[in-house]
């Protein structure tokens, strides 16, 4: 099941008693916890909303009984009791068979959501019988898709063209596509244009990540420099970096000669070198040296 198919069963208000929710992204995990918390009375949350997180130490650390005991007793006033157990691949051997007994009987009246950062490994979800997997993760071709649901939860429309501008000058990054979306409604427009998204992100700035990848299609070295001395003001290596590859990413899609699939794979190594250079040196030189990489 999708992250699609999540939104359908929060609509629902989550009727099954036990999910597990997989994500690699743990934006999505902060989004799905949100969208829980929304099917909880704000009155109610205190008392029926329970959050547990498995990497906790010190005084914070979670007992596992507690989690049980907590899916057992019954919710304060008329609603579903809510758990939520973060950080679940971490889950100890002596708790996975704690949890594998209750599952076997759950309780009616409250609903567990696992949190699971990563593939679930395969002997865990051999043992755990009565969940229903989710996985948040959404792919580069579902990401259009996702923010004109956003938009949509925030009561405009977003047209394909201001998503795929969206996407090019932000980038794949969903906590950051997010934030966006939550800045767009502010205009207060039932229907959102490309022209308002540039007004809004890029203010007073010359220059987009649209303009730099066009200008290296174009093998202008001098135009590509001059754009890049604009962005790297405001814009930090890597986010520059994660443009670029979905960019590039959008190109391959439509690409299917050997000489274009030869030239692509050479340019996702030169991306894949720059990602771990900037990672371990925390400089903008691997950025400048990818730029020219891609130039050749």
């Amino acid at each position: 099941m999708s992250s699609s198919n999540f939104l359908v069963e929060i609509k629902k208000g989550l009727p099954s008693n036990n999910y597990i929710l997989v994500s690699s992204d743990p934006f999505l995990h902060s989004e799905a916890v949100s969208a829980i918390k929304g099917l909880i009375p704000p009155q109610e949350r205190d008392f029926n909303l329970h959050i547990f997180d498995l990497l906790s130490t010190g005084e914070n650390t979670v007992s596992f009984e507690n989690i049980i005991d907590s899916l057992n007793t019954m919710p304060f006033f008329t609603g579903r009791k809510f758990v939520v157990v973060s950080n679940f691949q971490k889950i100890l051997k002596k708790d996975l068979l704690k949890l594998e007994q209750y599952l076997k009987r759950p309780s009616e009246s409250s609903a567990l959501a696992l949190m699971n950062n990563g593939t679930v490994k395969k002997d865990v979800k051999d043992r755990l019988k009565g969940l229903k997997q989710i996985i948040l993760d959404i792919k580069s071709n579902e990401i259009f898709s996702w923010l004109k649901e956003k938009a949509s939860s925030q009561k405009y429309e977003l047209p394909e063209s201001a998503a795929e501008y969206l996407v090019g000058t932000i980038g794949p990054d969903l906590g950051m596509l997010s934030s966006e979306i939550d800045k767009l409604s502010l205009l207060g427009k039932p229907k959102v244009e490309k022209n308002d998204i540039i007004k809004i992100i890029e203010g007073k700035r010359s220059y987009s990540a649209f303009d730099l990848v066009n200008a290296i299609k174009e093998k202008n070295m001098e135009k590509v420099f001059r754009i890049y001395k604009v962005l790297k003001e405001t814009e930090e290596p890597y986010s520059l970096l994660g443009v670029l590859n979905w960019q590039y990413s959008q190109f391959m899609s439509g690409k299917s000669s050997s000489q274009d699939k030869k030239r692509l794979h050479k340019i996702f190594s030169a991306l894949n070198k720059a990602d771990i250079n900037i990672k371990s040196s925390g400089s903008s030189y691997p950025m400048e040296l990818l730029l020219v990489n891609l130039l050749k």
